[in-house]
């Protein structure tokens, strides 16, 4: 850790969002899932245009499927959206107070979306609500930096590296950020 810390300086892990922002916040992970960062930012810009710059789930229900694709979202994204929009429409989803609850529990609440697993939740938790103990194992460069910085012959599975993130507990969210440093400086 010290090497890290060294070479990357101290994690730059700060709560992004305030409470009326997270619906945007997990509109915006949806619209990013699996996609090349330039793509995503185009189809998000498209997005937020569309929307008339304002993201919630009152825009996205008026908005509709067929406008969402013409911003080059796939199917099951804008089905995802949608389906955002409607559990936090009728209070399934209860985004004004789901900083207060368990890690745990704020995963169970948002896997109720379709389009939201647990790595989207998990990185919500990081970066949206600001946690500091999130151990992200199913995030691949976190596997990957994780054995780079720790010398390891071959990349862990995400049940190998479970356990590896217990000496660094309450603060794994700070360990998977200098993971993701040691990914970018090769």
């Amino acid at each position: 850790m010290a090497k890290l810390l060294a070479l990357h300086g101290p994690p730059r892990l700060r709560r992004r969002s305030a409470s009326g922002d997270r619906f945007a916040a997990l509109a915006s992970a949806i619209v990013y899932q699996q996609l090349n960062g330039r793509a995503a930012s185009s189809i998000h810009g498209r997005l937020v245009e569309s929307l008339g710059g304002v993201v919630t789930p009152e825009t996205l229900l008026a908005t509709g499927k067929t406008r969402l694709r013409a911003c080059g979202l796939s199917a099951a994204k804008a089905v995802a959206l949608l389906d955002l929009a409607d559990k936090v429409s009728d209070g399934t989803v209860r985004l004004e107070r789901i900083g207060r609850l368990s890690d745990d529990e704020v995963v169970d609440e948002l896997v109720q979306v379709k389009g939201i697993g647990r790595w989207t939740a998990e990185m919500f938790l990081l970066f949206t609500l600001g946690r500091l103990d999130v151990w992200p194992v199913g995030d691949y460069g976190v596997r990957v930096g994780f054995a780079r910085a720790w010398g390891l012959p071959e990349v862990p599975s995400a049940s190998a590296l479970s356990p590896l993130g217990d000496p660094f507990r309450p603060y794994r969210s700070v360990v998977a950020w200098y993971c993701w440093r040691a990914v970018e400086q090769v």
